[in-house]
């Protein structure tokens, strides 16, 4: 016994020395949504629950009615009550059963499965939509963690400057205007600082809801490569296997059942029924069997506008469908036109803008010591090398996120 209980507390210890382990290491972009769409999550598990439900429905819904069993004391005379005294008095029982109209049990069958596998559906489009959303909160934590290790470094040379001021404002090399110059940017930094610390904070609060506590974890210094998403006309094909569009095909199919559903309104239902009736005095007891059906004669208000209105459901629900591809489409345009511009936006960042803003705030410095400038030239240099770094950033999480986009409209398997 004392082996095992050790062997389980090495167990739980090292599973939480895992967990430790795991909490201290950055969470990737395809980790987060790998822990999302796996999760045992209620938002995922409601929709197997209710297909189950019509898969039940669809097995009732597809059986015949119940049997009807009647039983009666026939023509009983009231003078005497006595069984035996008539030849028509008779103990009656009897057995009805009913048939439904056409092919309405097996169209029921199929209608209630339409109806599973549009909740099928829903969860798929549930599932896409969890991904699409931890990407993007992914990368806003992801923005709001590097530009914040961006101004922090920025900070600290505004701070560093301005500890190099006091011997020159005390020498009466500087003016006061040019230290509270200083003071004011490193005040303004602060607050970016701050700013940065909140939407940080609210995007983690966003990550929680799909991954809990793995939420908590830091971003990596680097984003993920992207690989192309294809041409608009590649994805535009693929919208058609869209999850949401994949839901308006299943109600399609559901009320083109409703259609042919209501077509069996206008044959007859039957019923088949049986009767035995006992007399007494040794009197032959009687059998009876008979068929009975309903004849819809009077279609015009009942048969004709039931099928009239199935069949004015069933082109809405082909509208619903037009409607959904349409707005994809206008999804997949923006885009794919925010993925291209951000792109070539990024390059150039990359090859040239960031390239001069360093080359700007170190000619500032030299200019700065050989005294050629002054020092809000020496200031605005370096805040103007920040502000490329940080809208670089954005530019890479913007084009990022239109990726995200793009993979949310063209599915995880381009």
């Amino acid at each position: 016994m004392l082996k095992i209980i050790s062997a389980m507390a090495a167990a739980i210890a090292g599973l939480a020395l895992a967990n430790a382990h795991a909490a201290g290491q950055p969470l990737e972009l395809s980790e987060a949504v790998e822990i999302a769409v796996t999760a045992e999550d209620p938002a995922y598990a409601r929709f197997e629950v209710r297909a189950a439900a019509q898969e039940d429905r669809a097995v009732s819904d597809s059986q015949l009615p119940d049997p009807t069993l009647r039983t009666a004391l026939a023509n009983v005379p009231t003078d005497t009550f006595a069984f035996g005294q008539e030849p028509m008095t008779q103990a009656q029982v009897g057995l009805r059963q009913e048939i439904p109209r056409g092919s309405t049990l097996r169209l029921n069958r199929e209608k209630r499965e339409g109806e599973a596998e549009i909740e099928r559906m829903r969860r798929e489009a549930t599932v896409r939509n969890v991904a699409f959303s931890v990407r993007l909160a992914w990368l806003d934590k992801f923005h709001a963690a590097n530009a914040q290790a961006l101004v922090e470094e920025s900070r600290n040379a505004v701070s560093e400057l301005i500890d190099a001021l006091s011997a020159s404002f005390a020498q009466g090399k500087l003016t006061s205007q040019d230290v509270l110059r200083a003071e004011l940017e490193l005040s303004l930094l602060d607050d970016k600082l701050a700013e940065l610390q909140q939407r940080r904070a609210t995007a983690e609060a966003e990550l929680s809801r799909f991954i809990s506590a793995n939420a908590s974890r830091p971003s990596p210094d680097n984003l993920p490569a992207f690989t192309s998403p294809g041409t608009v006309e590649e994805i535009e094909a693929r919208l058609v296997r869209h999850p949401v569009v994949r839901v308006s095909d299943a109600m399609i199919g559901v009320e083109e059942t409703d259609v042919e559903l209501a077509k069996q309104a206008y044959k007859p239902a039957w019923a088949i029924e049986g009767g035995y009736g006992a007399r007494g005095a040794d009197r032959p007891d009687f059998a009876s069997v008979g068929v009975s059906l309903t004849i819809p004669l009077f279609t015009g208000k009942r048969q004709d506008r039931a099928l009239s209105a199935a069949r004015k459901d069933k082109s809405a629900a082909e509208l619903d469908r037009a409607t959904t591809l349409l707005d994809l489409r206008r999804d997949l345009v923006r885009a794919y036109a925010d993925w291209t511009q951000l792109d070539r936006r990024v390059a150039l960042y990359d090859d040239a803008v960031i390239k001069r803003a360093n080359e700007t705030a170190d000619a500032s410095v030299s200019a700065y010591g050989g005294g050629l400038t002054d020092f809000p030239e020496l200031i605005r240099s370096q805040l103007a090398e920040l502000d490329a770094e940080l809208k670089r950033l954005e530019l890479r999480v913007e084009r990022a996120k239109a990726w995200a986009r793009l993979t949310y409209l063209a599915g995880d398997d381009q």
